[in-house]
Parts: C-alpha cells; sequence; structure tokens
C-alpha cells in the first residue's frame, strides 16, 4: 500500500531546472485557460472592424422586432405615445429625403423603415395651415395696401378652412389608399401592401415642401406663386410616385396606371385650390370689378334712409 506521502500533491521545480538535470525530458505547456491569446483578439478587433465599415445591425434588429413587441391598448395615453416617439435626426432625415427624392428611392423603405411617426406630419400639417392662413390674410394686407377705396379685413376663418383641407387631405386620403391596397393585395399576390401609418407618414413628409411654397405667395406677383407652386407639386408629386408605384406595378397595367393617376390629381388639387382660394385677389386687382364695387357702394349708402 502506497504511503501517505505519496498520494500528496508536490511541487515541482521550473522545466529550466528539469530540462538542466535531464535533457533528454519532455516538457507539456499547458496554457491558463482564462489567459488570450493575442489571435483571437485580433479576430475580435478585425470584426469590429467589420461592423464600423457595415454599420450596427442592431438598430435595423431592434426596428424589425418592434412590430413583434406587446403594444399597449388602444385606449391607453401609451397607445398613442409610441406613435410620437421619433428621434430629431430621424424627422430631419425625412424632411431631406420629402423635398430632395431622387429615381429609385422609396421613402417608406429607406427613411420609414417600419418605425413610422406622427409626429412629424402632424406639425407639418398645423405649420403649413397657420403658413396658408397667414400669408393669405398678408397678401390680401399688402393689396389692400394704398387703396382708399378698399379696407382690410382678417379673414380668421382661412385657418379653419385651411385645416379643413390639410387634415382631410393628409388623412382620408391615406385611409382610402390603404383600403384600396388591402383589397388589391388580396386579389394580386404581388401587390405591396403598406399599413396606415406609413402612408400616412408619406402624405404628411410630403407637405413640407408647401410650407416655403406658401410664404413665397405672399408676393403679389402670379408668376412667382405659379412657379413656387410648380415646383412644390413636382417635389411633393415624385414622393407620391416613387413610393406608390412600386407598391401597385405588378397589378393590371390599367389599374396601376389609374391608382397613380388619382393620386397625383388629388395632390394637383389641393395645391391648386389652396392657392386659387386661399390668395384669390381677383376682385382687388381687377379695376373693372373694383369700380363696380364702389359704385354699388355709393348706391347703397344714397338709397339707405336718413
Amino acid at each position: 500500500m502506497a504511503a501517505a506521502d505519496d498520494l500528496r500533491f508536490q511541487e515541482f521545480d521550473d522545466a529550466e531546472s528539469l530540462l538542466a538535470v535531464n535533457r533528454e525530458a519532455t516538457t507539456i505547456s499547458i496554457e491558463d485557460p482564462g489567459s488570450k491569446s493575442h489571435k483571437p483578439r485580433r479576430v475580435a478587433r478585425e470584426k469590429d472592424d467589420d461592423h464600423s465599415l457595415i454599420g450596427d445591425t442592431d438598430s435595423d434588429k431592434t426596428e424589425l422586432l418592434a412590430g413583434q413587441k406587446k403594444s399597449a391598448p388602444f385606449w391607453t395615453f401609451e397607445y398613442y405615445q409610441t406613435f410620437f416617439d421619433v428621434e430629431t435626426y430621424q424627422v430631419l432625415d425625412r424632411i431631406k429625403g420629402s423635398i430632395l427624392p431622387w429615381p429609385g428611392k422609396n421613402f417608406v423603405r429607406l427613411y420609414v423603415r417600419n418605425n413610422p411617426d406622427l409626429y412629424g406630419p402632424f406639425w407639418i400639417c398645423a405649420t403649413l395651415v397657420f403658413a396658408i392662413a397667414i400669408s393669405g390674410n398678408i397678401s390680401s394686407f399688402l393689396l389692400c395696401l394704398g387703396r382708399p377705396s378698399h379696407r382690410y379685413v382678417p379673414e380668421f376663418s382661412k385657418v379653419t378652412l385651411a385645416a379643413t383641407a390639410i387634415y382631410s387631405y393628409a388623412w382620408l386620403v391615406p385611409l382610402t389608399l390603404w383600403g384600396f391596397l388591402l383589397w388589391r393585395n388580396s386579389r394580386v399576390m404581388n401587390v405591396v401592401s403598406y399599413s396606415f401609418l406609413e402612408i400616412v407618414c408619406v402624405y404628411g413628409y410630403s407637405l413640407f415642401v408647401f410650407i416655403p411654397a406658401a410664404v413665397l405667395w405672399i408676393i403679389p406677383s402670379e408668376s412667382v406663386r405659379w412657379l413656387s407652386i410648380l415646383v412644390a407639386m413636382c417635389l411633393s408629386g415624385s414622393v407620391l410616385v416613387l413610393t406608390f408605384w412600386p407598391a401597385v406595378r405588378d397589378d393590371h397595367r390599367r389599374i396601376a396606371l389609374a391608382t397613380v393617376t388619382v393620386i397625383i390629381t388629388l395632390h394637383v388639387l389641393l395645391a391648386v385650390g389652396c392657392k386659387e382660394y386661399f390668395f384669390d385677389v381677383q376682385d382687388i386687382t381687377d379695376p373693372a370689378r373694383s369700380v363696380g364695387n364702389l359704385a354699388g357702394n355709393k348706391t347703397a349708402l344714397a338709397a339707405k334712409p336718413q
């Protein structure tokens, strides 16, 4: 039976002292598992460099998985708060994409990316409403300035009318288009169906370019006004066409063309209607009508009993 001392752990000398005694001995180096070699560090550093070149995909994965998270009930404040949870740089990027459309670039796939917001569309529509109403009143004031026969009266009703027109267009048209795309998707599998919030996001941001155009409508020059509205219609209309044409191009040719035509027609009607209604100065600029109105006012005053 082995002695107790033979079963105990013993400390051996260093490998150099052992090799000095026996040169023919073979040594095996066992590294500490906790120690890390330089090669894995180099590989990890190369992977970090690759991530910096390709881009961090964690944010994209988070956006893709955001729709799988359990959402709050629609009657709670938290449910609507998620629609306004957007960063400032995202809003600025979407505004830039709405005023600088590029052929082959889809606004939804490039800027929205399954994360639509209502913050930008809401405030863009509100700003456009006040821009149209205020610019219309300032334009009327400038035209009445220096004309004794005309007296300027602020038209506060323009705010209500502009809000009704803008918000109806920014919500009812996307709702109708969303329902139409769902219906065509049930019949034609290749038709791309956007969500309702994505369509609202596209329409809301596409109206941003009309804000500076409405400010330019203050200038009492019809050529400047029509030029600004044509530029605004071309830029915003291009965003809509580049976004919704890929969604319907695989449908029947006539239906696809009719859908895009209706989208453009409604867009043109909104722009031209706002310009003609809120900036209609024909009664002031037409000398014949001005003289007629002045004569009518004098006749009415003469016929008024004392």
